[in-house]
């Protein structure tokens, strides 16, 4: 699965303050987001699904992977490009089986045991979390706050791309990124935010920072939203750094000659 999972927008429209999930969407896209999940608890399976067309023409004209929680049902309906699974879903195996081979399929884990089992089982990425306390998601005691030293432990057991969840901040992407994750997911840090745009420009040079070292990118060679994607960790099994590269140049040749994100291009190189 090539696709770059640095920053992970988890939708939920109770946090939206009163604006559409589209709207979040939107701004995220604008400012940078890799990977968009529809999950909205909350709502019925009908609201999620007209919701999730409008997401699903946002992410497809964006070019940026987007993911269904739970439903593997609505993923395909939606025609997504994959499904993220909890603990109480089907099995990573009977999604597989009814979304095919090139889905994504992502799955939560919080102990070692769970990630060994969910990437024997097929599982594209994992989830790992709660690392920290959240009010965004309802968690279990064993899985809420397993902190970042069970996150290295998770990551070092298995070969496939982790996200840290759970309480996640830009200040606090660079110690999940130390600890081994490969990106980020959030919830809170962008729906809450006053201009989720520039929170997600936020989010993203902040893993940017924790990522790279000044002798990995030159930042003449490689601004700042590009070099994200050449992390040395991010590239594993099928996840090639050559698709990354591609896709996040595509996004900045759109911005620079086209003008589509133009505030989002002004404030990443703002410094």
């Amino acid at each position: 699965m090539n696709i770059s999972v640095d920053t992970y927008l988890v939708t939920q429209k109770s946090h939206s303050r009163d604006r559409s999930t589209p709207e979040i969407v939107s701004e995220a896209i604008e400012g940078g987001i890799d990977v968009v999940q529809l999950r909205e608890k909350h709502e019925t399976i009908r609201s999620r699904y007209t919701i999730g067309k409008e997401i699903r023409a946002l992410t497809e004209e964006a070019g940026i992977p987007f993911i269904i929680n739970d439903r593997v049902d609505l993923a395909a309906a939606l025609n997504a490009d994959g499904v993220h699974l909890g603990d109480d879903d089907l099995p990573v195996k009977a999604a597989r089986d009814v979304l095919g081979n090139s889905a994504i399929i992502g799955r939560s884990v919080s102990t070692v045991s769970a990630a060994t089992e969910a990437v024997d089982a097929g599982a594209d990425y994992l989830g790992v979390g709660a690392v920290y306390q959240t009010s965004s998601k309802d968690v279990d005691d064993a899985e809420a706050e397993i902190g970042e030293s069970k996150l290295t432990e998770i990551a070092e057991s298995v070969e496939v791309p982790i996200v840290a969840i759970g309480g996640i901040t830009p200040d606090r992407a660079h110690s999940v990124i130390e600890a081994g994750a490969d990106g980020v997911a959030v919830i809170s840090a962008i729906t809450k935010a006053d201009d989720p745009c520039a929170a997600t420009v936020q989010l993203n040079k902040a893993v940017v920072s924790s990522s790279t070292s000044p002798e990995e990118v030159h930042s003449w060679a490689h601004p700042p939203i590009l070099a994200s994607s050449i992390d040395r960790r991010s590239v594993r099994n099928r996840w090639s750094m050559q698709s990354q590269i591609m896709s996040l140049w595509t996004r900045l040749q759109t911005s620079f000659f086209t003008g589509v994100d133009s505030r989002w291009c002004q404030m990443i190189f703002e410094s």
